[in-house]
């Protein structure tokens, strides 16, 4: 059976540190990668069979690009702090590393949760992402958000899905939202021209109306509606800091 590095980045994930390191307890090596955490998250990282290396954090793409090198073994599974492998998926890879894998990466489909509730709809009821990989085959691409993996070959899917508890709660889910329009800014900003209403007001609209009514969102009831509202106001936020960006510029005067 071939090994297994598994790589968890975190920062202030004390409340979810036991949980997730219990669900990749069995793989061969356990790499944890903080951004210098000022909880308990270290302190339970210690309590189990772990390998700790702190690095400032840039973006989550340039951290775990960063972490994969420094991996023991050729196959690695990332798992963020906030997710746990299900017994169903362990098996699964347990399996595929059997034997020689005939694809390079795998996708990975994502179950989400939202205020204790299992959203189905909005948008991320197909919600995948490449987490097992080789580590000489693939790498994130270097984006500030929802950067995605590339790799040099051919690339599968597993049957089987992570848990993924997205946000503790709505405040947790707005900070989160705020980060990431900061982020996302800094991606548009050198191909937005110029902001407008259209960004303003006709972009967070069409997002509201793409995950609340094209992606069922209403189907989830209270929680798809306000998935659906908080995901518009993250685009709104992303051309006012983009806004902001303009006016601040040398070449605004």
């Amino acid at each position: 059976m071939l090994s297994l590095s598994v790589i968890i980045p975190c920062f202030n994930e004390a409340h979810n540190m036991r949980a997730v390191l219990e669900s990749v307890a069995w793989a061969d090596e356990i790499l944890v990668i903080d951004s210098f955490s000022t909880d308990e998250t270290l302190a339970i990282a210690k309590e189990f069979n772990t390998t700790l290396l702190q690095r400032e954090y840039i973006n989550s793409a340039n951290q775990k690009n960063w972490a994969i090198p420094q991996t023991t073994h050729d196959w690695i599974l990332i798992v963020d702090a906030d997710e746990r492998v299900t017994p169903g998926l362990q098996q699964e890879i347990k399996e595929l590393l059997q034997t020689v894998p005939s694809k390079v990466a795998y996708w990975i489909g994502r179950e989400n949760y939202f205020m204790n509730k299992p959203v189905k709809y909005c948008g991320w009821q197909n919600d995948k992402v490449i987490r097992l990989f080789h580590k000489d085959k693939a790498k994130y691409e270097e984006k500030k958000v929802h950067a995605e993996m590339i790799a040099d070959g051919p690339v599968g899917q597993l049957q089987q899905k992570l848990i993924h508890n997205t946000y503790k709660d709505i405040s947790h889910f707005l900070a989160k939202m705020e980060r990431y329009a900061h982020w996302s800014a800094e991606d548009y900003y050198p191909k937005t021209k110029k902001v407008t209403l259209y960004h303003l007001w006709g972009k967070p609209a069409f997002r509201f109306f793409k995950h609340y009514f094209l992606k069922l969102g209403f189907l989830d009831g209270r929680v798809g509606f306000i998935v659906s509202a908080i995901m518009a106001w993250g685009v709104f936020l992303r051309y006012v800091k983009i806004k902001e960006k303009q006016l601040s510029s040398p070449n605004s005067k």
